[in-house]
């Protein structure tokens, strides 16, 4: 029988980039929120090696991709000889900025230390996790975050007060940007690429304690300078979400995806369809709950 797991993806409240490391990364602070947009996994046990399928057109399903990755490694450092068969329903879009390919990594992790009688501590899934990738070790855990380093050392936090009630709405354009290529560009951009430390905390504060008008107005990604450069579309989008009621609006990640915070469920919704009679039905939209 297979063991069914839910993948949720995550936007981030703030991305501020505090320069370059020698070692090639970049040191940053995050606030990351997990959103309840989901992708799909089941597991099931097989003899031997790892049979990986996905629902989405043009996936890999070899180690180009993070969750056949993260099962290899996983057997691997639990020393198993049998093997898995995955199936990943696809649901959150592709370089996105929503981590979707990032909390598929992590879900398999656990879902096959469940599958195999929990042969791995958290710890060492969570030293797996970081190798795999910075986003990883969030979504080891499902609470809100404040992420440090290059994005892999996770501080859980409480659910902010202020987002009680609140709703995302979502909105993917139908083009991605990859991740590399935000990162690489922030050398054109010396004020987003040395960031202000200690605005991650600010808002922190500001989200737990305080109004959400207030607290919206901290949030920042330094990798909307690249990104609204090249693809000023994002910057009307976010132009008309702010004018139609959105609390706060920002791109999430190195993008492409912008999400819009607004006080309810039901304004979220009627937010939503502004945008689609604006703009069309061409790009992705979620709406959920904070």
């Amino acid at each position: 029988m297979a063991l069914e797991k839910t993948s949720a993806c995550k936007v981030n409240l703030l991305l501020n980039i505090l320069g370059k490391r020698a070692d090639g990364f970049h040191e940053l602070e995050s606030v990351m929120h997990p959103v309840q947009v989901y992708d799909q996994l089941s597991f099931t046990r097989t003899s031997r090696g790892i049979q990986l399928t996905c629902s989405g057109a043009g996936l890999p399903t070899d180690s180009q991709n993070l969750a056949y990755r993260a099962a290899d490694l996983f057997l691997r450092a639990a020393k198993i000889k049998d093997g898995v068969r995955i199936h990943l329903k696809k649901k959150i879009p592709l370089a996105a900025g929503l981590g979707g390919g990032s909390s598929n990594a992590a879900t398999t992790l656990l879902g096959l230390n469940e599958l195999f009688g929990g042969s791995l501590t958290l710890e060492q899934l969570q030293q797996i996790g970081a190798f795999l990738g910075s986003d990883v070790p969030f979504f080891l855990q499902s609470k809100p975050a404040l992420a440090t380093g290059r994005g892999e050392k996770i501080q859980p936090l409480d659910c902010f007060s202020t987002l009680r009630g609140c709703a995302f709405l979502l909105v993917h354009p139908g083009f991605g940007i990859a991740t590399a290529w935000a990162y690489q560009q922030l050398a054109r951009f010396p004020d987003a690429l040395n960031g202000r430390a200690g605005r991650a905390q600010q808002l922190v504060s500001r989200l737990g304690a305080g109004d959400l008008e207030t607290a919206g107005t901290e949030f920042y990604n330094s990798l909307e300078a690249p990104a609204l450069d090249k693809y000023p579309v994002l910057a009307l989008f976010q132009d008309f979400l702010r004018a139609n009621g959105a609390v706060a609006t920002l791109m999430s990640g190195s993008g492409s995806t912008t999400f819009a915070v607004a006080h309810n469920l039901s304004a979220a919704e009627e937010l939503a369809e502004r945008f689609k009679a604006k703009f069309g039905q061409a790009s992705w939209i979620a709406v959920v709950p904070a």
